[in-house]
């Protein structure tokens, strides 16, 4: 199970990589901010319960073919997520960070260029 940074998955999107972006946050929230030309699959808050069956439930309604980057606030709930995906035969990896990772990408705020450089000095 791997993760992947939002840099680089701004930068397959940009070239047209287009993996499924699999956003499990609450709709309302979802709609309040999310990554252009994600889907929503509102898990979230029963994955954090430790119920995967709201999403397994749900794999109908998405792509066998395709790899899915999960999202969520922080990231951490996404990778139960990513790990039942994985477990269910999908190609699955972690937006790192989630939402909250590729907003201060985006931003570029202090918070994120610090975990950035974590992440290149960590293996």
């Amino acid at each position: 199970m791997g993760t992947i940074r939002p840099e680089a998955l701004e930068r397959r999107l940009e070239r047209g990589d287009r993996p499924f972006v699999l956003d499990i946050r609450p709709s309302p929230v979802y709609r309040a901010g999310s990554i252009e030309k994600s889907s929503n699959v509102p898990v979230y808050d029963s994955l954090r319960r430790g119920d995967e069956s709201a999403l397994r439930d749900r794999l109908d309604e998405l792509p066998n073919d395709d790899e899915i980057v999960v999202v969520c606030k922080q990231g951490i709930v996404a990778r139960r997520a990513t790990r039942v995906l994985n477990d269910e035969g999908y190609t699955a990896t972690t937006l790192a960070g989630g939402m909250g990772g590729w907003n201060g990408y985006k931003r570029g705020s202090i918070g994120y260029r610090l975990r950035s450089l974590l992440w290149r000095l960590t293996p």
